[in-house]
């Protein structure tokens, strides 16, 4: 499985890119969250992927950050909920922003996102409610300035299932204050798994 790409931008077309990696161009769709944070054409850049195997077909999705990554692969979970949808919803609001409308059940909200239609509003209320924290609560839990490497890491945790208190404790744990947000993840899933 590819789980990241490291190369150079060579096209970018929402929602698609071309990332050359060694002479090899990659074929990578992204979310419009992570397009906004790129760099121009022909600099370096690094994404997280999400790779699908289909019988037709190899796709590659890309994100800029583990907790984009892992929302998606959550959405996937969702009855009726594809790549597609997956990607116009982090396209259409943000991480905090969905967590909101998911334990505020704002149905009307949701559905003003693309492709996403009343059913399928529905679903992602009654499925990711127990899989997304509510943002208030993330904030006085987790004392970490928003977009910080240990604020992600905890979304990301909180997204793989991880309750609150438990996300937060693996987080402190693991913090020393110079991982990046992927260190600080992998530490915290290597001390969940010695406890």
């Amino acid at each position: 499985m590819i789980g990241s790409l490291t190369g150079v931008l060579a096209e970018k077309a929402p929602p698609r890119l071309l990332i050359d990696v060694g002479g090899v161009g990659y074929d990578v769709e992204a979310p419009m969250s992570t397009f906004y944070a790129l760099p121009p054409t022909g600099a370096r850049v690094r994404l997280l992927i999400h790779q699908v195997v289909r019988e037709d077909a190899l796709l590659l999705y890309g994100f800029g950050s583990d907790a984009e990554r892992a929302l998606f692969r959550n959405l996937l979970k969702v009855s009726g909920v594809g790549p597609r949808i997956a990607l116009a919803i982090l396209s259409g609001v943000s991480i905090d922003l969905f967590a909101q409308l998911v334990h505020g059940q704002d149905v009307a909200a949701l559905t003003k996102i693309p492709g996403v239609g009343r059913k399928t509003a529905e679903r992602l209320l009654v499925e990711m409610r127990d899989r997304l924290v509510e943002p208030s609560a993330a904030t006085l839990e987790g004392d970490s300035p928003p977009g910080s490497p240990q604020a992600e890491a905890l979304h990301a945790l909180l997204a793989l299932g991880y309750k609150l208190a438990e996300a937060t404790r693996l987080i402190k744990s693991a913090d020393d204050g110079t991982q990046s947000t992927e260190d600080l993840i992998r530490r915290a899933l290597q001390s969940a798994g010695r406890s």
